[in-house]
């Protein structure tokens, strides 16, 4: 399998499970949650379809559900810890640096705007959101959060996250109709954890435009 390929499967949850198992399921979190170039990876879909299939397709997860979430777990908050650690010794160095392929700065500007919001629980809501996930825990190195207050939220929020979507999977994976599916469970989670980056973004935009020097005619 070409390179083209491979990062194909890896923005399909239920290619990467399909393709790597456990094993690349687990690389896939830590790497959204803990690699810059993470943020296109599909964690909350990745979630649900885990749960999903370790109920419904115990040949391409042959683990229990809790050995599973708790691997996941373990898996994001490593990530996180990684991208804070990233952060701090970038420091505000990484707001200076030139869009590319894979970086914009955008990403930043949103998540920046999203924890001045929300501070710390930025980190637990952040989870739920693309692009914020990946770029919370750099930015909280970044301004050098007290360590501490950083592992307790990404706890906080690893947990929230991977127990809710991936319970949720499994239970409902019971469901014949769920199963059936998914391609549209996948678009609708894609869509609605979409739609408060959109809001910040554009907020943001915004405040931008309000904050410019206003020139005389």
């Amino acid at each position: 399998m070409d390179w083209l390929e491979f990062l194909k499967q890896l923005t399909d949850p239920k290619s990467i499970i399909e393709y790597g198992g456990l094993a690349l399921l687990l690389f896939v979190v830590f790497a959204e949650t803990g690699l810059m170039i993470g943020f296109f990876l599909p964690g909350d879909s990745l979630m649900f379809i885990s749960g999903l299939i370790c109920r419904t397709r115990p040949e391409l997860l042959d683990v229990h559900i809790a050995v599973l979430l708790s691997s996941i777990m373990a898996a994001a908050v490593l990530g996180n810890m990684a991208g804070y650690w990233f952060g701090y010794r970038v420091g505000p160095a990484l707001f200076k640096r030139n869009d590319s392929l894979i970086f914009k700065k955008r990403y930043l500007d949103v998540t920046q705007d999203f924890y001045t919001r929300y501070g710390g629980r930025a980190l637990i809501m952040g989870r739920f959101m693309p692009i914020v996930r990946t770029f919370a825990p750099i930015l909280a190195g970044v301004i050098r959060v007290n360590f501490a207050r950083f592992m307790f939220y990404n706890v906080v929020g690893a947990i929230a996250w991977v127990g809710s979507l991936g319970l949720a999977g499994y239970f409902l994976g019971k469901i014949a109709w769920v199963e059936n599916n998914i391609g549209y469970i996948v678009l609708f989670l894609i869509v609605v954890t979409l739609i408060p980056i959109v809001i910040t973004w554009r907020k943001e935009k915004k405040r931008i435009r309000e904050n410019e020097p206003k020139t005389g005619s």
